[in-house]
């Protein structure tokens, strides 16, 4: 407990002191804005697909990211098992996390995959863009899961998607605003309270989901991506 707790508290200090640092006059965009499409491996072939999609246990994604603004990017995943993992930047993921203004990313950066795996539900994919550099990363070398475990729920197909399509898809599923309600990795807890608010999700025709905030860059901006999966 008190390890988390000084890991915590650093990671604050660590954003209060870049943020500091970072205010120079520069135009930013009025509004924030990420552009995510999750992709599955298909005979050795990456689609995209609907970001309410069931997968199944053993399905390899990736994702592909681009935002209007500058920053450093950090995933963690909060599985189904009730683990909090890091999972970028990392050795093996990638460990150069800057991202640069409309530039196009895939996560992993590296020639890897993220492997669906753990009992069926959904997994919490946290991602956290930060105006500055966090030291150590959230999470860091000692991740622990929160205190409070998912609940264990069962993807559902919604069935008039089912008939048409035939696809299962799961309205639960896919991009997701963080509330102060929510429950987010103990490493996180710090910044949620500081990250923007107002976050609006639009999914377009291509599979991509667009994330959008009014307050602009100038803050964090934290958000969940559920992975349906059985």
């Amino acid at each position: 407990m008190r390890s988390e707790a000084i890991a915590a508290g650093c990671l604050l200090a660590s954003f209060m002191g870049g943020l500091a640092e970072a205010q120079v006059a520069r135009p930013r965009p009025k509004a924030a804005r990420i552009e995510v499409t999750v992709e599955r491996s298909e005979s050795g072939t990456w689609k995209s697909v609907e970001p309410t999609l069931v997968f199944s246990s053993g399905d390899l994604v990736r994702f592909r990211f681009k935002s209007n603004f500058s920053g450093y990017l950090y995933v963690t995943n909060y599985g189904t098992s009730g683990a909090a993992e890091k999972l970028f930047p990392r050795h093996d993921t990638g460990t150069a996390n800057r991202v640069l203004s409309t530039q196009a990313y895939t996560v992993p950066t590296t020639n890897t995959a993220f492997r669906i795996a753990g009992p069926p539900g959904y997994d919490s994919v946290y991602w956290l863009v930060s105006p500055v550099k966090l030291d150590g990363g959230p999470m860091g070398a000692l991740p622990a899961p929160p205190d409070v475990k998912p609940p264990v729920l069962i993807p559902r197909c919604d069935t008039v998607t089912l008939r048409a399509r035939g696809l299962c898809l799961d309205p639960e599923a896919g991009p997701k605003p963080v509330t102060d309600r929510d429950t987010v990795p103990d490493a996180l807890t710090p910044l949620k309270g500081m990250a923007a608010r107002q976050l609006t999700v639009i999914q377009n025709q291509n599979n991509q989901s667009v994330l959008s905030a009014e307050e602009g860059p100038a803050m964090p901006l934290l958000y969940e991506f559920r992975l349906a999966h059985n």
